[in-house]
């Protein structure tokens, strides 16, 4: 599938400008959907909650991303298809349940994340695309996890 830009778009008054963003690296909450199963995404395919996909308000469709929990150092990879969340500026990125599972985030519902752009390897872009998991990242070493989380709290607010 190509990658789409796309147009602006509005959501609740609020207008949204889909732009590349090679350099994307942010620090915020992660939340996960899952009851839309079968409906279409922001990028015209079917929705399948177990795979590991997400939703983002502007970088392009498809896009890749690395989503670290700050609470364990725990990373995946994503394939972004669709667009959202809409509910607060804090809230940077939706996971699939799928996505949420492999992440260990589910039962929380909600978690502090760093969201950055990758570029995977062509193996772990194709099983994103049929919805497995990417190759298994390793944590991040416990330093760059504590500086990740003291800049979540300058930055965002409590973990």
């Amino acid at each position: 599938m190509p990658v789409r830009i796309g147009p602006p778009y509005q959501v609740r008054g609020v207008t949204y400008t889909p732009v590349a963003q090679p350099d994307y690296d942010m620090l915020g909450y992660a939340s996960w959907y899952g009851s839309e199963s079968g409906n279409k995404v922001a990028n015209g395919e079917r929705f399948r909650p177990n795979w590991i996909t997400g939703a983002h308000t502007t970088l392009p469709l498809p896009s890749y991303v690395e989503v670290t929990a700050l609470d364990t150092g725990r990373r995946i990879l994503l394939r972004v298809n669709d667009r959202g969340p809409f509910s607060t500026a804090a809230r940077i990125v939706d996971l699939s349940r799928g996505a949420a599972e492999l992440l260990g985030v589910r039962a929380k519902g909600k978690a502090a994340v760093r969201v950055r752009v990758a570029e995977p390897s062509e193996r772990d872009r194709a099983a994103l695309r049929k919805g497995k998991a990417a190759q298994e990242l390793t944590p991040l070493p416990p330093a760059v996890l504590a500086s990740l989380r003291a800049r979540f709290v300058r930055g965002v607010g409590a973990l």
